[in-house]
């Protein structure tokens, strides 16, 4: 909250606040802020200091006012210095908009924290719980004087390191997905490796089929190749097949983006029956499946994966690690058939030469000692007692599930426009996942996306509960 002990003025604290949103785009280019009136309410100070506030703004470039509408973040660049901002007459009387966030605002969020607090909407476990005594000591047996020579003053090998590649394998085993280490590539991390299939795969323009709602920077990737996103509504047991099939029918997609288990945002997983029927259309009408699997460190060993029932024929298998043990590492990894493997690692070559050999290895170590296995044991455990706690304090203060709890995150519907319940959330240092993020087309919603790791404040539920009841 602003201050008056401060020693910046109270117009100076809000100017810059809000400025950090913008550059952040936790406040995105085209958002409206919110009337001088309404802001001087929220904020606890005068219409004046907001009058001032926003004019700063204005002098920076950063928004625009538009007559008899108020004041949007800009689309185009800052004004140059010397050049007058385009000042209209200031509106004291507009109503509040919905101020919507993105994809980017979400990730950008990961690297600025809006406050110590808990965030409930971030996507990470709290570093507490992945901190270990094995990774300190994985690094170290790479690091030594001859072993960090050989792992870094060369290129390591185009696929990944091959010890890590046999490790992987391995690991599917437990899984009933066949890939041999020759049919593995590593990645900077999951996202890079979806990233690698669209390229690979997909022209701009080319029909993608993705879940709805999904993962927002999915969506947001995918729009930015220029790729024509086909949303497919996820229910309990998988995707809609009524809708995909009319897509098939009509569109001829490429590609089709499934979480199959533990889906974000919902904690869904596929069921065999429905994930029979989708391998079914994808043999019919002739496109790729990719299998995002990032969550499979919590999910149990018999789940069903496309992957395993298609054995790679169709189907393309991600993972990663840096939910479970460490973000920084970046390491993922994708399985293909060993035709299609050879495109996906000419794409990665074009992009990133080759990945980091050093840490590659020390996953290697960690997966084949038992260590990943331990910790993510350990991590699950702790989890599930998140979740039932968050679960008891979200529908104590008058949220509800759309989906049965399970997984790092809760699909819960507030009874509120989200977008606008986020922006008010960030000046009290909280950070919200709205759930227009979750849909491609953006619409208002009354749903949002929990971490069960970030929800178990019972201060963040009240201070929430306080501001929604505002709105």
């Amino acid at each position: 909250m602003l201050t008056r002990t401060s020693t910046q003025s109270l117009t100076g604290q809000l100017a810059d606040r809000l400025a950090e949103r913008i550059r952040t785009r936790l406040l995105p280019p085209g958002a409206r802020l919110p009337s001088v009136r309404e802001c001087a309410r929220q904020q606890g100070v005068s219409p004046y200091t907001v009058v001032a506030a926003y004019d700063q703004l204005l002098a920076q470039g950063l928004v625009e006012a538009r007559r008899q509408r108020g004041f949007y973040v800009r689309d185009a660049a800052p004004v140059p210095e010397g050049r007058p901002p385009n000042a209209a007459p200031m509106v004291m009387q507009m109503m509040a908009s919905r101020v919507p966030a993105d994809a980017s605002s979400l990730i950008r969020s990961m690297f600025h924290r809006p406050s110590d607090k808990p965030q409930p909407g971030m996507g990470v476990f709290p570093p507490d719980w992945m901190a270990s005594t094995f990774m300190p000591t994985a690094v170290r047996r790479m690091t030594g004087t001859a072993a960090l020579q050989d792992l870094s003053l060369q290129y390591g090998e185009p696929s990944g390191d091959a010890a890590l590649r046999r490790s992987l394998s391995n690991k599917l085993v437990g899984i009933n997905v066949p890939a041999a280490p020759d049919q593995i590539v590593t990645t900077v991390g999951a996202t890079h490796a979806l990233d690698i299939v669209s390229r690979t795969l997909l022209r701009a323009g080319d029909p993608v089929m993705v879940e709805e709602p999904g993962w927002a920077l999915e969506f947001a990737r995918l729009e930015a190749l220029g790729m024509r996103i086909l949303p497919v509504p996820r229910r309990a047991d998988g995707p809609d097949l009524e809708v995909m099939a009319q897509y098939c029918a009509l569109h001829n997609p490429k590609l089709f983006v499934s979480v199959s288990v533990l889906h974000n945002p919902t904690g869904y997983s596929l069921t065999p029956g429905s994930a029979h029927r989708v391998l079914k259309l994808a043999n019919e009408y002739d496109f790729h499946i990719v299998e995002d699997d990032t969550y499979s460190h919590l999910a149990p060993e018999h789940a069903t994966r496309l992957c395993a029932l298609d054995g790679l024929q169709r189907t393309i298998y991600v993972s990663g690690f840096a939910k479970i043990l460490a973000p920084n590492w970046r390491i993922g990894f994708l399985a293909a058939s060993e035709a299609l493997k050879e495109r996906l690692l000419e794409t990665k070559l074009l992009a990133t030469l080759t990945t980091p050999t050093l840490f590659e290895r020390a996953l290697s170590w960690c997966i084949d000692q038992g260590q990943l296995r331990r910790h993510s044991e350990r991590v699950r455990i702790r989890l599930d007692g998140a979740r039932g706690r968050a679960v008891k304090l979200a529908m104590a203060h008058g949220c509800s599930f759309a989906s049965e709890p399970a997984g790092l995150f809760g699909w819960v519907d507030t009874g509120v426009d989200t977008d606008a319940l986020t922006q008010r959330m960030l000046d009290q240092g909280y950070l919200l996942a709205p759930g227009s993020l979750f849909h491609a087309r953006r619409p208002p919603s009354t749903m949002m996306r929990i971490n069960f790791a970030t929800s178990q404040d019972a201060t963040f539920w009240k201070v929430f509960s306080k501001v929604r009841a505002e709105l």
